[in-house]
């Protein structure tokens, strides 16, 4: 059976003070209940070295929100593989939403991403989702399963079931809008298909989150449904109380 796994992500916000804060409350607040689901975060680079020390001693894992498609050289503002590892990073988020809609990142560059962020020792967590023009057309499960494939014919076949995907519908990432449950089962259904045909029982292996305005009060539906492995969770993960509610659902102690 697959661990549940919730990560979330602090997107560009965060200040020494209130960081420390709330880690140390995430800290307290963790019991061993919790030890059913991997929980990480991912801060702003800037932040990671604060929260290595103070999640030192803890059961909750660290992670990064991007990375560069190079290994190192003249790539002015960009963090490699190779430095996130070093501030012991287990996880990085790729292919967010907000990276491809503002950024500009395709499919290909984010097939690269996987490939350092592996190379690295550390577990691509790679976001795919759909417009709502997408959706409102019929394209959805098209769309997201292309975004995989063309992650999925670049990571070396030995790699693959160590990737982690994580479903975020476009039209629901920060909106309050959220994909009902059996609308995210039914994407998560098709991803998974897409997993199988590309190598045996790699469906049952890789793990598939859930992000779009994931909170304490819509956690327990969406992490009831059966291919659903747990959150990407965004603004929610800025709240002490609410992230940690939504870890005790993905363990099944709301």
């Amino acid at each position: 059976m697959r661990k549940a796994l919730v990560i979330g992500n602090w997107k560009m916000n965060g200040r020494q003070n209130a960081n420390e804060a709330l880690l140390n409350a995430l800290t307290a607040g963790y019991d061993n209940k919790l030890e059913r689901v991997d929980v990480a975060l991912c801060p702003p680079s800037v932040y990671l070295a604060q929260a290595q020390s103070l999640l030192q001693a803890g059961s909750i894992e660290l992670g990064a929100q991007n990375v560069c498609a190079d290994v190192e050289g003249a790539f002015t503002g960009e963090v490699s593989a190779g430095m996130l590892a070093e501030f012991g990073c287990r996880w990085v988020v790729i292919g967010h939403s907000e990276r491809r809609s503002l950024y500009g990142e395709a499919d290909a560059q984010v097939a690269e991403k996987a490939k350092r962020v592996l190379d690295a020792g550390m577990t691509p967590v790679v976001c795919v989702g759909e417009t709502l023009d997408e959706r409102e057309s019929g394209l959805a499960l098209q769309r997201v399963q292309s975004q995989l494939r063309a992650v999925l014919e670049e990571v070396p076949v030995e790699h693959l079931a160590e990737l982690v995907v994580a479903y975020e519908p476009v039209w629901a990432i920060g909106t309050g809008l959220t994909a009902t449950p059996e609308q995210a089962q039914e994407v998560h259904r098709a991803l998974r298909d897409t997993l199988a045909a590309q190598q045996v029982e790699l469906d049952e292996k890789v793990r598939i989150l859930y992000g779009g305005s994931v909170n304490a009060a819509n956690a327990d539906a969406l992490f009831a449904q059966p291919d659903i492995d747990g959150g990407l969770i965004g603004g929610a993960s800025l709240k002490a109380d609410d992230f940690l509610a939504i870890c005790r659902a993905a363990a099944g102690e709301s």
